[in-house]
């Protein structure tokens, strides 16, 4: 069996694999928490093999024997290159574009080759920069983006809604939009439709799509708009 324990292992390739792993659990705890596609076991996952990945990259080209008759020029970081290109297949899976044309997943995604980065870095040798990298990431995220969503320029602050209204009277839809301005509501997409009815009578759909500082309380704009006498129907949906 001393053949599985040549000089190409050592302690270190086990201790690298270890904190690429341990290092890519806090990733996956914080999409964990936040219930998204990729958690503990993908993060972790990702995390070790590009790490393993890596290490093989170097010691192979550090290992292969010279030959006098063909100059061989080997990259270290072959593989890792690859894994870089090669996640991004991975990433674009968790990307979803729903049915109201909002996207979601692209912080997922990111964190996926995020992941592979923590693996090539410490398989690298470069523990204390992915160490430092994840804690910046992490209070990046859970820290300073919700203390600029709550403080920063009015325009970050504002939540992005989906609003869906049946109206009775075209001349009402005026009436709504004039309604949403006064409470600095940002119309930024608006679709009519007319909904004919079997007594000649047209009622109007309107889908409207709008950003507002009030967009935390769903409950709140539901029933604000659904106090207003000419609309018949409604949906709403916050989307960011």
């Amino acid at each position: 069996m001393d053949f599985l324990l040549t000089n190409t292992f050592s302690w270190e390739i086990v201790i690298k694999l270890i904190i690429a792993g341990g290092l890519s659990l806090i990733i996956g705890i914080e999409r964990e928490l936040k219930k998204k596609p990729v958690g503990l076991k993908t993060s972790l996952v990702i995390a070790t093999f590009s790490c393993l990945l890596t290490v093989i990259s170097i010691d192979t080209a550090y290992t292969v024997p010279a030959r006098d008759d063909i100059n061989i020029t080997m990259d270290p970081l072959r593989l890792a290159a690859q894994v870089v290109s090669g996640i991004g297949f991975l990433g674009a899976g968790v990307i979803l574009r729903k049915g109201n044309d909002s996207i979601t997943g692209l912080t997922t995604a990111a964190m996926i080759w995020g992941a592979a980065g923590i693996g090539i870095a410490v398989g690298a040798g470069f523990y204390i920069q992915a160490l430092i990298t994840v804690i910046v990431v992490v209070i990046g995220i859970e820290l300073i983006a919700p203390f600029l969503m709550k403080i920063g320029p009015k325009r970050l602050r504002m939540r992005e809604v989906s609003l869906k209204v049946r109206i009775n009277e075209h001349k009402h839809i005026e009436k709504l939009l004039h309604y949403m301005k006064e409470r600095e509501m940002v119309v930024e997409n608006i679709c009519i439709r007319d909904i004919p009815l079997a007594n000649e009578k047209v009622w109007h759909d309107v889908d409207i799509r709008f950003s507002t500082l009030y967009g935390n309380n769903t409950l709140s704009l539901y029933n604000d708009l659904r106090g207003q006498h000419y609309i018949e129907k409604i949906e709403i949906e916050l989307l960011a």
